[in-house]
């Protein structure tokens, strides 16, 4: 069973940000803080589901030419994107170049915008956050999925979203604090004042 690992600075993080210098940093600095911006649920729900079947090492290595490729996560900007912006991402090498997630981005950006009209996409994101969290003390006991993340994916879909399925909105509802799957014995538990 793998708990935390306590660096040589005396913190203790999962083992998954305890070796590679980028994950360490997105691990103390980010991940698991709320985000409740349409532009930053947007950005962070596109790289899920670039990262879905891939490492997420692959996907933060890459983030900011993602960034530079979908015009910093502009909802507007995307939705606008056509056949000839899709042929110039499928030629940057610098972004993962499958064509099925950039297809998805730029309909995620159109659905995204029309979520505006009701409230918008991070106050229907948000609204799946669960009555409780997992309180996991090892990495075999943090969940890939929940009941809200199978619903959130559910309502997503009937709006036109894709690459939306559970698995990947658990994870998105990690990254942004909806829930805090940081181990029990990780210096970053409870940090997010949500939890």
């Amino acid at each position: 069973m793998s708990g935390t690992v306590t660096g040589d600075d005396g913190l203790a993080r999962p083992e998954w940000a305890s070796t590679d210098e980028t994950m360490r940093n997105y691990y103390d600095t980010e991940w698991g803080m709320p985000v409740r911006d349409e532009r930053g649920v947007f950005e962070r729900l596109s790289l899920e589901a670039f990262q879905s079947g891939l490492s997420w090492a692959v996907i933060l290595r890459k983030r900011e030419a993602f960034r530079r490729a979908f015009v910093g996560f502009d909802p507007d900007a995307v939705a606008s994107f056509e056949a000839s912006d899709i042929e110039r991402l499928m030629g940057d090498a610098s972004i993962v170049r499958n064509r099925r997630k950039i297809e998805a981005t730029i309909a995620n950006a159109a659905a995204t915008m029309a979520l505006r009209a009701s409230g918008g996409l991070a106050e229907l994101v948000w609204s799946y956050r669960p009555a409780s969290t997992p309180a996991p003390e090892t990495s075999e006991e943090v969940p890939s999925e929940s009941p809200e993340s199978v619903a959130l994916a559910k309502d997503l879909r009937k709006r036109g979203f894709r690459f939306v399925g559970p698995t990947t909105m658990f994870a998105l509802m990690e990254a942004i604090g909806i829930v805090d799957t940081h181990l029990v014995g990780s210096h970053r538990r409870g940090s997010s004042g949500v939890w």
